[in-house]
């Protein structure tokens, strides 16, 4: 007996009275609908998407970029905040006032600098727009986390709020140690607290003073060559000569794994191809090893070092140690370049091994290489604020230490220490030898511009070498020799720190 295929079963079923019920399919009906409410759902996603884009739109505002938002000299709110809050004051780490608000005879508010022209690049002005730390604090300046109490107090008297101050990490007495030390020279001195990465200096030449900006404006802006507003440890762009043999050696241990056997007997000048690098003043270092062409700063060997290297390791060395990147920090800097790869020509190569050529940085990113160093490889980002303060003395922000990464091994750093100390004890910065602060360092003689003009005169380095204190760099352009001009400069700053410990 034949079986009724089970597919006919589907199409009834019995109902409760026992009968059954035909059921119709459907399938092409429910097609249809979803068809129809296609349109619906794909309108309904895209304001769905819409609204969640408006969301990150305004939490990416609000949230990452609200203090740079607020800070814009174009913000018309802070036109706001200035009628109801008084400017908060800018303090040294020694307690110091650098910016505060006074009141004239007038009862006008006016914004004075008690140290002159002394912090001017780095504390910076207002009047004329603003800059520095003026420019890049300015809404937390403007803003009052005076108790609420006070705040209701000062509304119903029509009084003002007091603003919230900015407590900085910068030194007074070494800033005056280091402009008194650069005087009568363009150039830089940075000074930064090594295990902390804390500016403690940063003074720039030329300078202005703020006090009498208004009244200034017209002459300092038509001086094009002064570059006077310019803060040089951190926008000026110099070739860093032989200080630049810091990174030489370290991409030249990379790549040997040890300095030992290294061997070269300089003539004072190296040839390759049709290109000769000479060393400086044509001395001639006579047979050398590693350590020895370092504290010499041999240029034939470092040349011949380059030769050697291989360039793309030698260009991704240069950029784990931010040569090729803008330093993200509180006030406005310059990026170091280093160009290198491997088609470049022989003689480039040889200059820039030697820190010459296309190579730029700024007194910063060179401390900053040094600091690494000293910390046993790790780069500390320098930070010129310690924390923010309401009138009251309650904290209101507090920054701390911020590590950019680890850029070089215990072992390399430790190697690298080894050499520059050696440039103290015996090689061109010897004259910091009589000095009890066991001073690590390399010295720097860069060529620039046409032939016959005065190089600039570097000098890098850090203090109690095996415990470091403080990491300086110095450059005064057109100084000539570093040993004459760089190095005394630096002996005076590391005077001054420790005469005050």
């Amino acid at each position: 007996m034949d079986r009724e295929p089970a597919r006919s079963t589907a199409s009834s079923r019995m109902n409760s009275n026992g009968g059954s019920k035909s059921r119709p399919r459907t399938a092409s009906t429910g097609k249809a609908a979803n068809n129809g409410a296609g349109p619906y759902l794909i309108v309904s996603f895209l304001f769905v998407a819409m609204f969640l884009g408006l969301i990150a739109y305004l939490v990416y505002f609000n949230v990452v970029r609200k203090e740079e938002f607020l800070n814009s000299s174009y913000n018309t709110r802070q036109n706001n905040y200035a009628e109801r809050v008084i400017r908060g004051t800018i303090y040294s780490a020694d307690g110091q006032e650098l910016a505060k608000t006074t009141t004239d005879e007038n009862g006008d508010e006016v914004r004075t600098y008690p140290f002159g022209s002394l912090f001017a690049q780095v504390v910076g002005y207002t009047g004329k727009g603003n800059s520095g730390l003026e420019s890049s604090y300015n809404y937390m300046l403007m803003e009052s986390h005076t108790s609420k109490l006070k705040q209701v107090k000062n509304e119903f008297s029509d009084a003002k709020n007091p603003g919230d101050s900015l407590h900085t990490t910068l030194n007074t007495t070494l800033q005056q140690a280091a402009a008194d030390a650069l005087d009568g020279y363009r150039g830089a001195v940075v000074v930064l607290e090594a295990k902390t990465g804390r500016v403690l200096a940063n003074v720039s030449n030329p300078v202005f003073n703020p006090n009498t900006i208004d009244e200034d404006w017209e002459a300092l802006n038509a001086d094009d060559e002064s570059g006077v507003f310019l803060n040089r440890g951190l926008q000026g762009r110099y070739p860093p000569g032989s200080t630049f043999k810091i990174v030489t050696s370290l991409a030249y241990l990379r790549q040997n794994g040890t300095l030992d056997g290294f061997s070269f007997d300089c003539d004072g000048e190296l040839t390759a191809g049709n290109y000769t690098i000479h060393c400086s003043g044509g001395e001639v270092h006579g047979p050398e090893d590693f350590a020895g062409a370092f504290a010499h700063s041999c240029n034939s060997a470092f040349a011949q070092i380059g030769l050697g290297l291989d360039k793309d390791a030698f260009r991704s060395l240069a950029d784990s140690l931010y040569l090729n990147s803008r330093l993200d920090l509180e006030l406005p800097t310059s990026k170091s370049s280093f160009d290198l790869d491997s088609t470049t020509a022989d003689a480039l190569v040889m200059q820039t091994s030697i820190g010459q050529g296309d190579t730029l940085v700024t007194p910063m990113e060179m401390a900053l290489i040094a600091s690494a160093v000293a910390n046993d490889g790790e780069m500390i980002k320098p930070r010129y604020v310690d924390n923010i303060v309401s009138a009251g003395g309650q904290a209101v922000k507090t920054f701390y230490k911020e590590s950019l990464g680890t850029v070089m091994s215990e072992s390399e750093a430790n190697t690298l220490t080894e050499l520059m100390k050696g440039v103290v004890q015996s090689g061109t910065a010897v004259s910091l030898s009589d000095l009890p602060y066991n001073i690590a360092g390399k010295t720097g003689t860069a060529e620039h511009g046409s032939d016959g003009e005065t190089p600039h005169s570097w000098f890098v380095g850090f203090s109690n070498a095996d415990d470091p204190d403080i990491v300086i760099a110095v450059v005064a352009e057109n100084g000539g020799y570093s040993s004459e001009v760089a190095v005394p400069i630096a002996r005076q700053v590391i005077e001054a720190y420790y005469a005050q410990q």
